[in-house]
C-alpha cells in the first residue's frame, strides 16, 4: 500500500478571522481558529509519523531514537519538525533533498550510528572540541 501524507503550502497560515460585535459570534471565531489549531497539528503529526516510519525501516532503530533524528536534522537546518519530514517522505518519492538537509541527514545518522555503537567520538565532519581553550 502506497499512501502519502503531504502538508499544503500554507498549513501555518490557516486563521479564523471575522469581525464580530456579538459574543456567541466572538466564540464562534474562536472555535474556528482552535479547529484550525487542531487541523493544522493533526497533519503535521501525520507527516512526523511517516517520517519516523521511513527512518525506523532505513535505519533501524526504535521511534524514540527516529523522532530524536529528525528533531536534530530540524535544529541543523533551523527547519519545523513537520517542515523535515514533509521534505524527506517527498525525498522518497523522488523530490531533490536540499543540499543542507542531506548534510544534516548524514550528520544526524553518523550520531545514531555512533550512539548505537556505543561510541563517544563525535561524527569525522565534526570538530572533537578537544584541545581547544
Amino acid at each position: 500500500m502506497h499512501r502519502t501524507t503531504m502538508l499544503p503550502e500554507d498549513w501555518w497560515d490557516l486563521r479564523a478571522e471575522a469581525s464580530v460585535e456579538n459574543s456567541a459570534g466572538q466564540d464562534v471565531v474562536a472555535l474556528r481558529a482552535e479547529i484550525d489549531q487542531l487541523r493544522r497539528s493533526l497533519a503535521a503529526r501525520a507527516v512526523v509519523d511517516q517520517a519516523c516510519g521511513m527512518v525506523m525501516i532505513l535505519a533501524p532503530c526504535r521511534r524514540g531514537p527516529a523522532r530524536n533524528l529528525l528533531m536534530d536534522i530540524s535544529r541543523q537546518c533551523n527547519t519545523k519538525l513537520p517542515e523535515v519530514a514533509a521534505a524527506l517522505v517527498a525525498a522518497w518519492e523522488g523530490e531533490p533533498l536540499s543540499w543542507r538537509m542531506q548534510r544534516a541527514l548524514r550528520r544526524a545518522l553518523r550520531r545514531l550510528y555512533a550512539e548505537d555503537r556505543g561510541c563517544d567520538s563525535p561524527p569525522a565532519d565534526e570538530p572533537s572540541g578537544k584541545g581547544r581553550s
